[in-house]
């Protein structure tokens, strides 16, 4: 053992010593480490260490020895943590202090040195050991040779073998994903399935879900999703129901890296007019009228819809003539992504304002995309169409020359819900002024505060007797301490020495609300013989016991967070059911 301690001379003859011990000054990383921390005489108020670098798996477990040799009296008290290094290093467990006498006492720093793992082929397996072995986190790629710009989905999977259970798992390094375009699906409920991993039978859960267009042609690697996973791993012990013992392990696991070779799209048949959409689209140019009178206005709707990256390519240009005033087009969506990849509709719509009767064409656009199925490029055309201008002002002499005329600029007439006129005619009342004094509201407001008096004083009254009331505060109050404490068990479901101890008080208070007992008359005998008393069945009372019972086991014997919840609604049901007896 490697001791650090500090003495201290005691007002009489004894001394007070308290140190710090710990099983080995060097371990491995996956080695555990047992620290101690013994007085000789009993203190309060103890405080130990952050432990930094270290994870706390047990403690602290608290121990009293009384001795007798040769006539003389010794005393011990310590309390020991058994300790997991989190890495590799020199590392310095701090000062741990306690309350002796009403002075405070502390121990001395003790060093450690954590090294590379250290083999022992003749030591059993730790729960750390198996859980490893029986977890193991995936990334499945939907494509690992894409096309640029091309929809590949990752699906996360935790795979969990049957033998173990999970409680608990926190995200430690998430993937940034480099060189993608990168949209997280939202996993809304996490649902056990039962699957084959290696061959063997497993459980595993969907805990992640990404869409990525890769940014980038070459090599790409995908970084690995990290999680700390808490497990209950089963142990050759039993308790002393004939249940198998669990112990809880913090274990790490993370996918392996992946890499995409993303390939390049084809410069053969590349189209000039391609601005980079990848999928498979429909396009068309619609107008919304062909035939109007000069200073309406139309629109023209540029439309993809389809599958492919919607979002990261632009729309072509719309071409028209120059004595049409165009506005500049509005963008619009209505894109969904799943594991596919995009879905919807991009659209570009261009306001369009003739200011001089004539006819004016609208040429075809031609859009193209690549598809990574068939891996070719594909050019869509809009049907070519025609402004009819039936009615207006013509742009000089020969009307045939109206489309290339020179825009004049004119006051646009709108039409539609895009417009707000001011009213010039304003349809105004006169306001007749109404009497207040003599009316219903005058004397409401001016006798209603002495009507509250009666009132004030009642409620009054009754407040000073609700605080005269000493035995029903206690009961309520009680009340309140019970429905608090089982909320709180209720939230401690994964820790089991908080959830037992919050269950217990929640027990008890409860007692103390129904039966008018103290705290110092909580004895099973008083409490038996006061149930009875009240008509509370045998059946009942027996199961109020055992559940008390196994909140003082607990503090002694490891539990599952299977046996927390069941005496968790073994609480609710006995409270229920003793709440008709004991009134």
């Amino acid at each position: 053992m490697v001791f650090g301690a500090v003495w201290f001379a005691h007002a009489q003859d004894d001394e007070v010593s308290f140190n710090a011990s710990v099983s080995k000054s060097k371990l491995g990383i996956n080695e555990r480490l047992r620290i101690d921390f013994t007085m000789n005489q009993d203190g309060d108020n103890f405080t130990p260490p952050d432990f930094d670098g270290f994870r706390v798996l047990m403690g602290p477990n608290q121990s009293v020895s009384h001795q007798w040799v040769n006539g003389k009296k010794s005393f011990s008290k310590s309390y020991s943590y058994v300790l997991s290094p989190l890495k590799k290093g020199n590392f310095t467990i701090q000062q741990a202090t306690v309350e002796i006498d009403g002075k405070v006492f502390k121990t001395l720093p003790v060093k450690v040195e954590v090294t590379a793992a250290v083999d022992d082929p003749n030591a059993p397996p730790s729960a750390n050991d198996i859980a490893e072995e029986k977890l193991h986190l995936v990334a499945e790629l939907s494509n690992s040779r894409p096309y640029l710009n091309e929809a590949i989905s990752v699906v996360y999977k935790l795979y969990v073998s049957p033998d173990i259970n999970i409680y608990d798992f926190i995200p430690v390094d998430n993937p940034t994903y480099n060189n993608f375009w990168s949209q997280e699906i939202d996993v809304k409920r996490l649902r056990a399935e039962n699957g084959l991993y290696n061959g063997k039978q497993y459980r595993y859960v969907i805990l992640k879900k990404v869409v990525l267009y890769p940014q980038r042609s070459g090599d790409l690697e995908i970084e690995p999703l990290t999680l700390e996973v808490k497990v209950e791993v089963p142990t050759n012990r039993r308790n002393i129901f004939g249940e198998r013992v669990y112990t809880q392990a913090h274990v790490k696991v993370a996918t392996k890296n992946s890499t995409l070779k993303v390939k390049p799209l084809p410069e053969a048949g590349k189209p000039e007019n391609f601005s980079g959409a990848v999928g498979n689209f429909d396009f068309d140019v619609i107008l919304s009228k062909s035939s109007l009178k000069a200073g309406e206005s139309l629109t023209a709707k540029m439309v993809v819809n389809g599958e492919g990256n919607l979002k990261l390519f632009q729309l072509p240009k719309l071409t028209l003539p120059s004595s049409l005033e165009v506005y500049e087009p509005e963008f619009s969506e209505s894109v969904r992504t799943g594991l596919g990849g995009m879905k919807g509709q991009v659209t570009e719509s261009y306001t369009i304002v003739p200011e001089f009767k004539g006819k004016y064409p609208v040429p075809e656009v031609a859009f193209s995309y690549f598809d990574p199925e068939t891996e070719q490029y594909k050019t869509l055309r809009s049907v070519s169409s025609v402004i009819d201008v039936f009615d207006g002002p013509i742009a000089g002499a020969d009307p045939a020359n109206a489309a290339n005329a020179p825009v004049v600029k004119q006051r646009v007439a709108m039409t539609g819900d895009q417009f707000r006129f001011l009213k010039l005619k304003a349809n105004l009342v006169p306001v007749v002024q109404k009497e207040f004094l003599g009316t219903l509201k005058f004397y409401l407001l001016y006798f209603g505060p002495l009507l509250l008096i009666p009132l004030a004083i009642i409620i009054g009254k009754k407040r000073k007797e609700r605080e005269l009331d000493v035995e029903g505060n206690k009961v309520r109050k009680a009340n309140r301490l019970v429905k608090k404490y089982l909320s709180e068990a209720k939230k401690n479901l994964n820790d089991s020495n908080r959830f037992y101890e919050a269950l217990e008080r929640a027990l008890h208070n409860y007692l103390k609300a129904k039966l008018k007992l103290e705290t110092a008359d909580l004895s099973k005998e008083k409490i038996s013989a006061l149930l009875k008393e009240n008509g509370a069945n045998e059946d009942d009372i027996v199961g109020f016991e055992r559940l008390m019972s196994s909140c003082e086991l607990a503090r002694y014997t490891p539990v599952t967070a299977d046996g927390m919840k069941v005496d968790y609604e073994k609480a609710a049901e006995v409270i229920s059911v003793l709440d008709k007896h004991l009134k």
